[in-house]
């Protein structure tokens, strides 16, 4: 299958989505599946370029017959990517749709609706905008009880996938009142690479209920054929044996790491 061609996103996507639901994770609404229709299939509308962003972020609007107005999503184009020595050239959108779809087995953290996709400039990612409160980032949010476990699982996840860049305005509070992760690029090195803002559970306990999430994912990647033909297309044999590995010690060594003076991004907002 080719995961690149529309088709094969929208199979890669729906075949997740089932062994996640084997999880007994919720269904996904009705809604959120035409949602992924328009964002795989409908004509994209540039509405401007993001600005204060690395690499080129568009603001995109999508119609979509089943509602009244057209909504908005963020294309990143590979071809808008700024050279990095340490990750390969034209890879980064990839590894934005593989952080969703590792989200979508574990049930956490939210991280918008993401596909691949052709657009005005070409291949890219593209990801439901979700409206979020735009004076909130993390160290607005960090000490609200009723985030902690959100908060617990964005660190634990950017464990997982090698996050390099989890800043503070990476963390977003949506009008729902979910905490949204958005920006993943920066992931799935083979070598240690993390850079984080979310220092507060450093050699805190891993929560039972997220370790037994990871122990669902580590057998989902030794018995699901399907999922690992996903993940060794989009990953090197280095960066999904490295990814095996780091959810292997933390389920082992039963805590979040303590992190050193390196491991914090910049800007950190």
């Amino acid at each position: 299958m080719d995961f690149l061609h529309v088709d094969g996103i929208l199979q890669t996507i729906k075949s997740v989505q089932n062994l996640a639901r084997s999880g007994n994770l919720p269904k996904l609404s009705e809604d959120n599946d035409a949602v992924l229709e328009a964002l795989l299939f409908r004509p994209m509308e540039l509405e401007g370029l993001i600005p204060w962003s690395s690499n080129y972020t568009f603001l995109v609007s999508l119609a979509q017959p089943k509602f009244a107005q057209p909504f908005l999503a963020i294309y990143k184009p590979k071809q808008g990517e700024s050279p990095l020595w340490d990750f390969p050239q034209g890879t980064l959108y990839q590894r934005e749709f593989l952080s969703y779809l590792l989200s979508q087995l574990l049930g956490w953290p939210n991280i918008p609706l993401t596909v691949l996709r052709d657009g005005t400039h070409g291949e890219g990612s593209v990801q439901l905008f979700i409206e979020t409160d735009l004076e909130s980032h993390y160290f607005t949010l960090r000490d609200e009880p009723d985030l902690t476990t959100q908060f617990q699982q964005m660190a634990l996840f950017d464990l997982i996938i090698n996050n390099a860049d989890r800043k503070g305005g990476h963390c977003l509070k949506g009008k729902d009142g979910q905490i949204w992760a958005i920006d993943h690029g920066l992931t799935f090195h083979p070598d240690f690479k993390l850079r984080t803002v979310i220092w507060k559970f450093c050699n805190e306990a891993i929560p039972m209920a997220l370790l037994q999430d990871l122990e669902r994912l580590q057998n989902l990647l030794v018995e699901s054929s399907a999922l690992g033909t996903i993940l060794a297309y989009f990953l090197t044999p280095q960066e999904l044996n490295a990814l095996i590995e780091r959810i292997r010690n933390l389920r082992d060594s039963e805590h979040y790491p303590m992190l050193q003076p390196y491991n914090v991004p910049y800007p950190p907002i």
